[in-house]
């Protein structure tokens, strides 16, 4: 009972930290999404990909402050030394990288063509993009983090 009980303790953490990590990349996507076509006007449609370096910016952003809440509040140290434990979750989250930026653009190009209008706020194709992609990635997440890399 124990055990199930500091199983859900973990898994709302995680949900916890995953959903600040989501605001500080959402954030940041959508500022860097304003301001870097303002810079590099092909950031809009890069050969075909759209916001690519927004994308890679804020996931950049989301992705170190996910390891630091996942290594202070979420997970227990697990058998590796912190060097190899950075290095795991490194290497996850660029394979989870290419994972999200792969659904954003499949979403953008062909899924969410128009805004939706929650009454307080007007989310925009790219922005209903990042969240699906976010959403969908972190499951794979949770699964991976857990079992691989914190696995103590």
């Amino acid at each position: 009972m124990r055990a199930l009980l500091l199983r859900q303790k973990q898994v709302f953490l995680f949900i916890v930290a995953g959903g600040l990590s989501a605001v500080v990349e959402i954030g940041s996507f959508k500022l860097f999404s304003i301001y870097l076509p303002q810079m590099l006007p092909q950031e809009q449609n890069f050969y075909g990909i759209h916001y690519p370096f927004s994308n890679i910016l804020s996931t950049t952003c989301g992705i170190l402050f996910n390891y630091f809440l996942s290594i202070w509040f979420v997970f227990e140290r697990g058998k590796h030394s912190k060097k190899r434990e950075f290095l795991y979750f490194m290497v996850v989250s660029f394979i989870s990288t290419i994972l999200s930026l792969s659904f954003f653009q499949v979403f953008y190009s062909y899924i969410f063509k128009d805004n939706i209008n929650l009454i307080f706020y007007t989310l925009s194709p790219e922005m209903i993009s990042k969240i699906a992609a976010i959403l969908l990635v972190s499951i794979l997440n949770y699964s991976v983090k857990k079992k691989i890399i914190f696995n103590g």
